[in-house]
């Protein structure tokens, strides 16, 4: 029995989007195909490449997004450490990166719309793109597996008292 009949077993809920599903914790959408860090930012392997976005969770604690302070193409980042900062009517708060390496590309269409992170945080809302420098090593320092994800989810939704 894989993982999504055993999600269906215990009556959560589970939608696939495209190849890949997603599972709600709590209200709280996370997808089967990403790796998050612990400050609720995501990464998603695009070939050579890091996608990075903000958790559904992040966008909903937050409320809806005014400003992104995008960082600059050809930037270092550093796993676990912040490059960027991000701003709703309720908080700033800085935007880590979960892989070390250069940025190549950021996404553009947020300086006309930072509520794309709220509306799409998987989609349309992603951050930033990284060309990794450790890939394979910094992975581990993620999380990904299903159990592991959906245990953390619920132990911060707990600490954090966010409904």
């Amino acid at each position: 029995m894989n993982w999504i009949d055993e999600t269906l077993l215990r009556g959560e809920e589970c939608r696939e989007l495209s190849r890949w599903f997603i599972v709600n914790v709590q209200g709280y959408e996370i997808p089967d195909n990403l790796y998050y860090e612990q400050h609720h930012y995501w990464a998603r392997i695009e070939g050579d490449l890091v996608v990075v976005g903000a958790t559904d969770y992040t966008q909903k604690a937050a409320g809806e997004f005014v400003y992104v302070e995008l960082p600059y193409e050809g930037d270092r980042v550093e796993q676990g450490k912040p490059f960027a900062t991000i701003e709703s009517g309720k908080w700033t708060g800085r935007i880590y990166a979960p892989v070390s390496g250069e940025i190549v590309e950021v996404n553009e269409n947020l300086e006309d719309d930072y509520t794309l992170i709220n509306k799409d945080p998987y989609g349309e809302g992603w951050i930033t793109k990284i060309k990794p420098s450790n890939l394979n090593a910094e992975l581990k320092n993620l999380l990904h597996e299903k159990k592991e994800v959906e245990e953390w989810m619920v132990k911060e939704i707990e600490i954090h008292k966010v409904q």
